[in-house]
């Protein structure tokens, strides 16, 4: 009895739709926390087992293409376009209109990935010495199979996301937020088992086989939803709405292509640097990224549905209303989280992916690089927010030249900061384009609607700043305590680092439940 009620209730869990902002927010939260502990996992293990040296360069350097090819054409076309179409589609015409797109758009979709990557594939030696030219011999050569092999990877997560769009639209957030775990775990396998069995590559086909895990867990969720998969009687292009996809997308695409090529300009500096230097970068970046996907990310696609329908609806007060909160409820976890990874960089770093062969040379260097891009954490956490926002109103054309332009400043502070501070230049660079991304985004919305309550936001943010620098003087209390007390091995710097974050945040929770409480 119990084996018949358990797959329709899971069916039902992962159908379910959440209709707060905040409870579809708590969700993807939760889940991106497991996702991401994974993640730490994953970055622990191919840390122990390779160091900061020249495999995890060819590693991290092999998804520059994939991921160029991802973002381009799937990641702002979801974003952009696909769902406020085929929300409006969904709520004012008829649900089987909303499926004929969804096929029509996915048929596209992975058309184009499939084609582009075949190309990809024969030209993967110029595309290699174009974003690695440092890369030379055995490390070249490393490159260009790990990148052809990972090409397969847009394929499924190009399909996989089209379901997940369909799933954000419908509020259905449970499988779209495990399938990242599962893309984790695929990961994982790859390190840990088909290294084993088939040499390095296995860490390039682990990350086909997380994709395929991420395609598989969205996809019955989706055909629960009521989605029913049909052929063109036309050519896909020909569907009017995916043609309005199409024209929307095309600034979004200039825009993702922008800061993908600031990674690609990363990626290119950094090959000419001293071996190791991209996998510290990367390293670093994907720790102060957890904070940035579980509130940033989380919050974002979680008002995002709200947000096309209220635009669609022409009800900009409400609109602005879900906005200004969903805002400062980022800000309230953000600046916090900000602050603990500055002052706790090191420990940080050496619990997480100390061990093995990565020594404290690469700790030092890699805790720096994550102190830097943490300045700027609170600007990458609003930029999925406030660009969302635009797309809600189908503006792609604004957050696209303000990328472009702060993808400018990333890149001239990069070159000219190259000479002095080495590796810590690439995140310098990051975090200022960041950080003059969000004011020029937020300045363009203020201009546009007259319900932008600037004067309470600031006052909330005062509040918070003031919490934080409560919860900031416990930790650096609480360091100096540990500081008497020689501690060494990994489960010394575990339980000293937990109780340095878990002591000032009940400070900042206490102080900012009072002064915010009706934030949240």
């Amino acid at each position: 009895m119990m084996k018949k009620s358990f797959l329709p209730s899971c069916f039902f869990w992962c159908t379910h739709p959440i209709s707060t902002v905040a409870g579809a927010a708590l969700l993807l939260a939760v889940a991106g926390l497991l996702s991401r502990l994974l993640g730490l996992l994953r970055d622990r293990i191919l840390a122990s087992m390779f160091g900061a040296g020249d495999v995890l360069d060819i590693y991290y350097a092999s998804f520059r293409i994939p991921d160029f090819l991802y973002g381009v054409l799937v990641l702002g076309a979801l974003s952009a376009a696909f769902i406020p179409i085929f929300t409006k589609v969904y709520t004012k015409e008829a649900p089987q209109n909303a499926w004929k797109l969804t096929s029509d758009f996915l048929i596209l979709l992975v058309g184009a990935i499939s084609v582009i990557g075949f190309f990809a594939m024969i030209f993967m030696p110029l595309l290699i010495y174009g974003i690695a030219p440092g890369f030379e011999g055995e490390k070249r050569e490393m490159t260009i199979l790990f990148s052809r092999i990972m090409l397969l990877s847009p394929i499924l997560l190009g399909a996989s996301a089209v379901f997940g769009g369909v799933l954000i639209a419908r509020k259905s957030f449970l499988a779209y937020s495990l399938a990242p775990i599962f893309y984790n775990i695929g990961i994982i396998f790859g390190a840990l088992v088909l290294v084993d069995m088939w040499g390095l590559s296995g860490l390039a086909w682990g990350v086909v086989f997380g994709a395929l895990m991420h395609f598989c867990v969205q996809m019955p969720a989706t055909f629960r939803n009521g989605y029913i998969f049909s052929l063109p009687k036309e050519a896909p292009w020909k569907n009017k709405q995916v043609q309005k996809i199409l024209f929307l997308m095309i600034p979004q695409i200039f825009s993702v292509a922008s800061h993908q090529i600031n990674f690609w300009i990363i990626t290119i500096f950094a090959s000419l640097m001293a071996s190791g230097s991209l996998a510290v970068f990367n390293l670093a970046n994907n720790l102060q990224s957890i904070p940035l996907a579980l509130i940033g990310i989380s919050f974002a696609v979680a008002v995002f549905p709200k947000l096309s329908q209220s635009a669609s609806d022409g009800n900009m007060k409400e609109f602005t209303e879900a906005f200004l909160k969903t805002l400062r409820r980022i800000l309230y976890f953000v600046i916090p989280a900000t602050v603990f990874l500055i002052l706790l960089r090191a420990q940080i770093v050496r619990v997480v992916l100390g061990g093995g062969i990565f020594d404290w040379k690469d700790t030092v260097l890699t805790s720096q690089v994550l102190g830097i891009l943490s300045l700027s954490l609170f600007a990458q956490s609003l930029l999925p927010l406030v660009v969302r926002a635009f797309y809600s109103l189908e503006d792609t054309k604004t957050p696209f030249f303000i990328a472009l332009f702060s993808q400018a400043v990333n890149i001239i502070i990069v070159i000219i900061t190259l000479p002095l501070w080495g590796v810590y230049s690439l995140a310098i660079g990051f975090s200022v384009a960041s950080i003059v991304q969000i004011i020029l985004l937020l300045f363009v919305l203020r201009k546009q609607f007259t319900f932008f309550d600037t004067h309470n936001l600031f006052l909330t943010l005062v509040r918070i700043i003031f919490a934080t620098i409560i919860s900031a003087l416990a930790i650096q209390t609480v360091k100096n305590f540990w500081g008497f007390i020689e501690i060494d091995t990994f489960i010394e710097i575990f339980w000293s680092t937990c109780f340095r974050i878990f002591w000032p945040t009940y400070i900042h929770s206490y102080e900012s439940f009072i002064e915010n409480r009706r934030i949240l």
